[in-house]
């Protein structure tokens, strides 16, 4: 524990000097508010059926029904609310520290503590577009609607939510950003991602900064690239920075 203290001690001081920190997290940040994590023990991979085939691209086309079921039941977590991890964040972004936010995470939490430059790689719950007319649809239109199956009102098009289903490509203009402030960045401070998702977690390779920390509650295969590595939860960490 005193050798996990003083590393810390270490990142907190280099974070107070610097003003050009980029944060890339994971599930894992959003699992201390309560939001299963997909890859975890008692994540959504263990569900009798699964997820990833649910959150297809395809299945969705098939089987919308069955689709939105599982969605709103599992995906969708709108009592959630920011933990320390998120409001560290934004605040150091209000202090002129944090440059962005890259999130793989689709709960809208980082923008619910304060953070304003979020790039959300899978996409949003909080964002829902008509599939036909592209009519956008808030979370609570969706969580409101008595039909199995969302419908516009204006063409009677299916809504789809703006995340990025298995199958489909990220946005390549929030790749583009995220690679930009990756690769830009003095300070990279990943946190609470196993790093195994990719396209998403290669966006790591472009960073040559001079401080790349890495906080997880288990090992990654990147903790060798690492110049920190915090084994413990990402919050508990986080609000020791400021």
């Amino acid at each position: 524990m005193s050798n996990q203290k003083d590393t810390i001690n270490k990142v907190r001081s280099i974070i107070q000097r610097s003003s050009n920190i980029v944060f890339f997290g994971g599930a894992g940040v959003s699992t201390e508010s309560n939001i299963p994590d997909f890859r975890s023990s008692e994540g959504l991979f263990k569900q009798e059926r699964s997820a990833e085939e649910i959150l297809s691209a395809s299945f969705f086309k098939k089987h919308p029904k069955e689709f939105y079921a599982f969605y709103k039941n599992q995906m969708i977590h709108a009592h959630a609310r920011p933990n320390p991890a998120h409001h560290t964040l934004a605040r150091l972004e209000q202090q002129g520290k944090l440059r962005a936010v890259i999130t793989q995470n689709i709960d809208g939490l980082h923008q619910l503590a304060g953070s304003n430059i979020v790039l959300e790689l899978h996409g949003s719950v909080h964002r829902n577009f008509c599939t036909e007319c592209e009519t956008f649809y808030s979370i609570d239109q969706i969580l409101n609607s008595t039909e199995p199956v969302p419908r516009c009102v204006q063409c009677n098009g299916i809504i789809k939510p703006d995340v990025v289903l298995y199958e489909e490509n990220l946005d390549e203009d929030i790749i583009d950003s995220a690679l930009d402030f990756i690769a830009k960045a003095e300070v990279l401070i990943v946190g609470g991602t196993s790093l195994r998702v990719f396209p998403a977690a290669g966006l790591l390779n472009y960073y040559g900064g001079e401080h790349f920390v890495l906080i997880n509650q288990a090992p990654t295969s990147y903790d060798f690239r690492a110049d920190y590595v915090i084994y413990d939860q990402i919050g508990k960490v986080m609000s020791q920075f400021i």
